[in-house]
């Protein structure tokens, strides 16, 4: 299914860059960032996502189908020649980081086998619960904006690929990638304290929009802060 963007905001800048995926620079890494972050784009949109021409892009995307990273479907909407929507593969997926993941899974592998699942629940709840302590420390004080950044910016640090877009009383935080996504499927206990990891931070309201365990391209999360955490004004929000 094509994506109905209408837009594909332009890449390029450092951080977009420091996302490339291991192998793969230039114009190639930008293509396979822009189908990590939103599946289902054409040629044309790819084309203007990445400040590239059609052509190079058209030539990129031969290569990446050819080497099994990208494939494609055929969309017919009425009269005329039909468009190709592009997607990630499983290869392609996996380009992109999986930190710690195998050492976890065999950190929890051996707790569940010695002291029981809900033992290897325990400690991933445990990090996030130690992570909110540093974290709310960290935030107090800072804004809207502020904060939807900070947290967008430790979560790409650990490999999520974190956006923050903040708006006046919230925002939305997105992670294009989940660095843990193998640990996540055994124990979806990690989704839920992610979730209240986030609204203990924030010290709002959280909803998942979307979750890239449902089939999602990306984890979504809206934040609606409580009136007394809302320090931005309306007239902030650009």
């Amino acid at each position: 299914m094509i994506s109905p963007m209408t837009h594909v905001p332009p890449l390029g800048l450092p951080s977009d860059r420091q996302a490339l995926p291991a192998g793969h620079p230039g114009l190639r890494g930008l293509l396979l960032v822009l189908l990590k972050k939103s599946q289902g784009l054409t040629a044309k949109q790819l084309a203007v996502g990445a400040c590239a021409s059609l052509n190079a892009v058209r030539h990129h995307l031969k290569e990446l189908e050819a080497d099994r990273l990208v494939s494609y479907e055929r969309q017919h909407h009425g009269v005329g020649a039909p468009s190709f929507a592009y997607r990630l593969t499983a290869a392609g997926q996996a380009l992109f980081p999986r930190r710690y993941e195998a050492t976890l899974s065999e950190v929890l592998d051996h707790v569940v086998e010695q002291q029981g699942r809900e033992a290897a629940v325990a400690l991933l709840e445990a990090r996030y619960d130690r992570l909110t302590r540093e974290l709310t420390e960290e935030l107090r004080g800072l804004d809207t904006g502020q904060r939807l950044g900070a947290v967008a910016e430790f979560l790409s640090a650990d490999g999520y690929m974190a956006e923050a877009r903040p708006v006046a009383d919230g925002g939305t935080l997105t992670q294009h990638n989940c660095a843990v996504q193998s640990i996540a499927e055994r124990f979806p206990e990690l989704c839920a304290a992610e979730a209240k990891f986030l609204t203990a931070i924030f010290g709002g309201e959280v909803h998942r929009d979307r979750h890239i365990l449902a089939g999602c391209s990306a984890c979504e999360y809206r934040v609606r802060l409580h009136p007394a955490e809302r320090t931005t004004r309306p007239e902030e929000i650009a």
